[in-house]
């Protein structure tokens, strides 16, 4: 099925995943977008998807999101992209933003990690990490490797918190291409505030899933707002934590319209 229309007019989006996932996770997503006439671009960060690296060899949040850096540095000089970041993409989306203002046209967080710029890039993950049930990641295994804490996401986890909206065999999908990852929460405390004239001068938008069972809709609401700028929200309902296996249409859709306000 087609994107809609009405708002054919080439963009170039560039989707950045979360933790323990990979370019993979847009699978869905990417045709629907380049049926209406856009180009995509799927990013593997350190560690992630086919990134021959490992998690335990990826020593800062700059090192993981170096992909998307590197990316950003070589686009031509008057391109804008439509920056798309989910979960904990959204913080690899502000890094970027923060040393590349003028290549990103808007920055769209799906169900993402909103930083502001008021505290340390962590800030609202560890808000998040509070504000849940300790029980929350279930069967995962955390593992402290050097400077961080690694990830591993359990069957259970995936099922119930992350999945519960998506068909089976999506689950099995990602059992099987999902890799460790780290929230980088250690390294992200010693780095510096995001800024208001990088992160904080390009355009927002968040798109809201309301039956997300990890980052809750409450949560998601209270990041829009703790920002400080104005963000524009869409909102997708029946969607789980991973909004562009669940709801794909929707999701395309939604990143069409915003698109076409800021692109």
């Amino acid at each position: 099925m087609m994107c809609s229309e009405n708002c054919i007019d080439k963009k170039h989006y560039v989707l950045v995943h979360g933790a323990c996932y990979g370019a993979w996770l847009w699978y869905k997503l990417k045709p629907l977008l380049e049926s209406a006439g856009n180009k995509v671009t799927l990013i593997d960060l350190a560690a992630s998807g086919t990134n021959m690296k490992k998690i335990e060899d990826v020593d800062s949040f700059s090192e993981y999101s170096e992909p998307l850096l590197e990316l950003l540095a070589t686009l031509p000089q008057n391109e804008k992209v439509v920056l798309v970041g989910h979960s904990l993409g959204g913080l690899n989306i502000a890094l970027a933003m923060d040393k590349f203002p003028e290549k990103v046209a808007v920055g769209v967080f799906v169900t993402a990690i909103m930083p502001d710029t008021d505290h340390k890039p962590p800030y609202v993950l560890e808000k998040f990490i509070e504000s849940t049930p300790s029980d929350i990641f279930s069967d995962s295994e955390f593992t402290h490797v050097g400077n961080k804490t690694v990830v591993v996401f359990g069957p259970k986890f995936l099922s119930n918190k992350l999945y519960q909206a998506s068909s089976s065999e999506d689950i099995e999908l990602a059992k099987t291409l999902i890799r460790p990852g780290s929230l980088f929460i250690e390294d992200l405390s010693h780095q510096k505030k995001f800024s208001k004239q990088g992160y904080g001068s390009v355009p927002l938008a968040f798109i809201v899933s309301t039956e997300d069972n990890e980052i809750p809709l409450n949560f998601q609401l209270w990041m829009t707002q703790n920002v400080g700028m104005n963000v524009d929200i869409e909102e997708i309902r029946g969607a789980d934590h991973m909004v562009m296996i669940s709801k794909p249409q929707e999701l395309c859709d939604s990143l069409l319209r915003i698109a076409a306000k800021y692109a």
